[in-house]
């Protein structure tokens, strides 16, 4: 059984202290977020949802591209994050919630995106299976990190293995089994991103 309150105290506790400084440590990175949401292309109107959003660096190209009709919705388990993202002006609405119990009407967005989420789930398939419950049919996913899986596992000290949450031959037979279909797999030297489409329900809650 997986212990998803722990896993989501882990993640609480490592990053509130980092908050502060997230957006000076990691400037670098923004184009990156710009540049995928660029890519998920969410229709103007649309419903945007960042899921584990952080400081919601990808909440200004969001919201520029849905525009004034639209809504970026920035979800995040740890309240310093929100508040950072609040004080940095970035747009859209904020809450607190687990990815694997949204907040949120079943096929109610139109693009999700999921960055630096997965590998803190406890039960990544569960997550998944959520953020395919609350996307529209056709809707689309990104599973996204701003620097390589290599540079991921060097921060972390780790070296990258088949076994690992966002690892390809991981990460696309969870989002199959979850309602995605796969459209773009990028596990290349500067980013990890893959982007599905949201295909048919899925109940496997994992």
């Amino acid at each position: 059984m997986v212990d998803t309150v722990s896993e989501r105290k882990a993640t609480q506790d490592f990053f509130a202290p980092r908050a502060a400084d997230w957006d000076t440590r990691f400037a670098g990175d923004d184009e990156k977020y710009a540049a995928v949401a660029r890519e998920l292309n969410p229709p103007v109107g649309g419903i945007v949802l960042d899921v584990g959003c952080g400081t919601a660096r990808a909440s200004i190209a969001f919201a520029d591209i849905v525009g004034p009709t639209g809504c970026v919705v920035n979800f995040d388990v740890t309240a310093e994050m929100l508040t950072a993202a609040r004080r940095a002006g970035r747009p859209g609405c904020f809450g607190v919630a687990d990815a694997t119990e949204l907040p949120l009407r079943t096929a109610s967005v139109d693009v999700v995106l999921a960055a630096g989420l997965i590998p803190h789930l406890a039960g990544p398939v569960a997550g998944l299976a959520e953020l395919a419950r609350v996307t529209k049919p056709g809707g689309r996913l990104a599973v996204f990190h701003p620097i390589s899986r290599v540079e991921l596992g060097a921060r972390h000290a780790k070296v990258p293995s088949d076994d690992d949450a966002i690892a390809p031959a991981r990460l696309l037979p969870m989002l199959a089994a979850t309602g995605w279909e796969p459209t773009l797999v990028d596990d290349g030297d500067d980013r990890f991103c893959v982007i599905a489409s949201r295909v048919r329900s899925s109940h496997h809650r994992g």
